[in-house]
């Protein structure tokens, strides 16, 4: 299942970085990528609860708007 999740708060390469590793550590998490310019992250899973992605952008220091 893939889930987008909009996120505010990157600024660099760094960020989108430091994202994309956060939600890949996540157990359940396939692949993760992170568009900077739509400050979006495409996430593929196979069964993630949305709190724990929400959870993984917020240790890194961003701020997760919406999962879809």
């Amino acid at each position: 299942m893939k889930k987008q999740i909009k996120i505010e708060g990157m600024t660099c390469g760094h960020c989108s970085a430091r994202v994309k590793a956060a939600l890949s550590a996540v157990p359940g998490v396939a692949t993760a990528d992170v568009d900077l310019a739509k400050e979006v992250a495409i996430v593929e899973a196979a069964s993630v609860d949305d709190a724990l992605l929400r959870a993984a952008v917020a240790d890194a220091g961003y701020r997760v708007v919406a999962v879809t």
